[in-house]
């Protein structure tokens, strides 16, 4: 097949979608039909179908029958919008997988929605890959002014959330474009995708990716989407066979699967049984998947689609929530039918929580009324669920997570413990490792009281430098609830890589274990894949004493080995006024009503340690008591970001 039609293919291609003639029959044999040749034909009139989508679109609750035609797009949604997305474009390195494995520069281009700021990294939004047909390029979706009205309009009405649309390619600059190597080239693609496309856009722009490593981009799968168009189709379905892992949502258009097979030989019945093997054994119908396949009554390629729905909709297990095929009445293999496509099925995408617009970047598993007993007990966290709470109750009170109160603490945000709640469950679930082990089984044997420690990990982004965050309770308890595992969150949501300490109780094996912690974190670097340079503590109370300890004299002092000490240390209200020459770059803040902290003897200890020129920053909040957290609703809001300023001051 290496030349396949390529002698006189031009002159049949054109005569085939000017005189429209798609195959009736579904065994009569097709043409391949070429991205360049596309037609560009005006809106056509309103088809008579059955409606794919309910009234009832712009909520969660949709229905939609397994078949049907598509509406008709309204004629305003290509017009240009109030309120247009930008076009930007991305190049990238990957690798030449037809050729020699060389590494090369691709270019894919990127839709963001109005509104879309790249500063704020608290938005976070879901994400659709749609790929070219034959003979296209990179950006091809958007080039078509009324598909880029489409996408605005779509997002300005309400009807899907701010999404993300990248258009990418299969081909690089060594690429032939004839039809039989473009074949090698889309059956590669799943590599690029996997190894460099993904993590590359979703590296620089907020999807809900914590970080780009498999781990957190298949913990995201459900903010997820690819489409595509004639072999854009059929790339989709290897995207569906290789990436399921990755990829919730699914839009072929015009075209089949050809996991087994190529054009002429498309081997319906092994495809389809290979997918519902694959269905059963990667236990997707719990998981959650959903195929949207649609094509033109007029399409020239017609028949591939509709025998492989034939074969996909004559299978009990591919029902309405997982599969559904859907036709343009009228219909060619062209951009107006992929935009009426477009428009039918992505309203249907990521619709478990589509009217709440932006979706959240966790399941809602955990509210405010869930008791704080089913959150500890909950199988997902194994044994570690004793250690998310104070191990010893008399230091915390209420029964729910909106009621949670503990000794020494102030300004308890309960939308927060909620939130870390679920963010532990949603990445313990998706099978990361969100807890590790500082001490080895036969030291907890030696020790007993060593098995309440341990490190919760926040993951930033691959490669990203790291923090250690330390809670206070007078070394009596850990209130890491409210004063590490919000900051550890806070700083995995900016790229970097945070864990939360847990400790014994007791300065001297609180700053022992903070040791421990550093050396295995140091020690297990290129699994977590994180860089240890400059690395920063932080703590409030007794955890900014330890921060302080371990900044003074470092690891090593305290049985941590070798290691450097911390680039900067971030300490909340704690009254520790020791230093020493050698301490790191300190950030430091307390309320001016803090009973237990002194705000005069934190700021003695800043203005010594500067006059010795140790760099400093140093804050007091008005009327703030003690234990504020990261002071959510308070005049102390945002310190968190001045600190993180801070730190990267230092790492420059």
């Amino acid at each position: 097949m290496k030349r396949f039609f390529e002698t006189g293919l031009a002159v049949l291609f054109l005569v085939l979608l000017l005189c429209a003639c798609g195959r009736e029959e579904s065994g009569a044999q097709e043409q391949p039909v070429k991205s360049s040749d596309l037609s560009t034909a005006a809106d056509e009139s309103e088809s008579g179908g059955e409606s794919a989508v309910s009234e009832e679109s712009g909520g969660s609750d949709m229905e939609i029958s397994q078949t049907g035609f598509t509406e008709a797009v309204p004629a305003e949604y290509t017009r240009a919008s109030d309120e247009q997305g930008s076009v930007v474009r991305l190049d990238y390195e990957s690798e030449d997988y037809i050729r020699d494995g060389s590494a090369i520069t691709k270019t894919a281009y990127v839709y963001t929605p109005y509104g879309y700021d790249e500063k704020d990294t608290e938005t976070r939004y879901n994400i659709l890959y749609l790929m070219h047909g034959w003979g296209g390029h990179a950006g091809e979706y958007f080039e078509f002014t009324e598909t880029k009205n489409l996408f605005d309009n779509l997002i300005a009405n309400g009807d899907i959330p701010p999404l993300i649309i990248v258009s990418a390619t299969f081909y690089n600059e060594n690429s032939e474009t004839d039809f039989s190597s473009s074949i090698e080239e889309f059956r590669a693609f799943h590599q690029d995708f996997e190894e460099h496309l993904m993590p590359a856009v979703e590296e620089q722009f907020h999807t809900y990716a914590q970080s780009v490593s498999p781990e957190d981009l298949k913990a995201s799968r459900d903010h997820r989407a690819f489409g595509g168009f004639s072999l854009g189709s059929v790339t989709t379905w290897l995207q569906f066979c290789y990436d399921y892992d990755y990829i919730r949502w699914f839009l072929p258009m015009s075209g089949s699967c050809w996991y087994y097979g190529t054009y002429g030989d498309f081997q319906f019945e092994k495809n389809v049984d290979f997918i519902e093997q694959l269905v059963e054994d990667e236990n997707l119908e719990e998981r959650g998947y959903f195929i949207y396949h649609a094509v033109g009554t007029e399409d020239a390629v017609k028949s591939q689609s509709i025998n492989m729905a034939e074969e996909m909709l004559a299978r009990d297990i591919f029902t309405p929530d997982h599969y559904v095929f859907y036709q343009k009445d009228g219909g060619y293999h062209d951009f107006n039918a992929v935009q009426e496509y477009l428009y039918n099925a992505l309203p249907l995408f990521f619709r478990e929580n589509h009217s709440s617009g932006v979706t959240p970047m966790t399941e809602e598993s955990f509210t405010t009324d869930t008791q704080i007993s089913d959150v500890i007990n909950d199988p997902v966290f194994e044994d570690y669920g004793r250690l998310i709470f104070p191990v010893d109750k008399g230091y915390y009170s209420g029964d729910t997570l909106g009621k949670l109160r503990m000794t020494w603490y102030s300004n308890i945000d309960p939308d927060k413990t909620v939130e870390i709640v679920n963010y532990m469950k949603s990445h313990a679930k998706a099978g990361e490792t969100i807890f590790y082990d500082i001490y080895t089984d036969e030291e907890k044997a030696a020790d007993p009281d060593k098995n309440d420690t341990g490190l919760f990990f926040f993951k930033g982004k691959t490669g990203a430098r790291f923090a250690v965050c330390n809670a206070g309770g007078g070394f009596a308890y850990v209130g890491a609830m409210h004063d590490s595992f919000p900051h550890a969150l806070e700083l995995a949501k900016k790229g970097y890589n945070a864990f939360a300490l847990i400790y014994r109780p007791g300065w001297d094996t609180a700053c022992e274990d903070l040791a421990r912690a550093i050396q295995f974190i140091f020690e297990h670097a290129k699994q977590l894949q994180i860089d240890t340079d400059c690395y920063s503590l932080w703590g409030g109370s007794a955890g900014g004493r330890m921060s302080a300890y371990l900044g003074s004299y470092g690891p090593s002092y305290f049985g941590g080995g070798d290691l450097p000490r911390p680039g900067t240390c971030v300490i909340q209200y704690t009254g520790h006024n020791e230093y020493t020459r050698l301490d790191p770059p300190t950030y430091s803040c307390v309320g001016t009503s803090d009973g237990i902290a002194n705000w005069r003897t934190m700021k003695e200890r800043a203005d010594a340690m500067s006059q010795i020129g140790i760099p400093t920053e140093f804050h007091t909040y008005k009327g703030l008591s003690h234990g504020f957290g990261l002071g959510t609703g308070t005049v102390a809001e945002g310190w968190l970001e001045d600190a993180v300023a801070f730190w990267e001051k230092q790492m420059k």
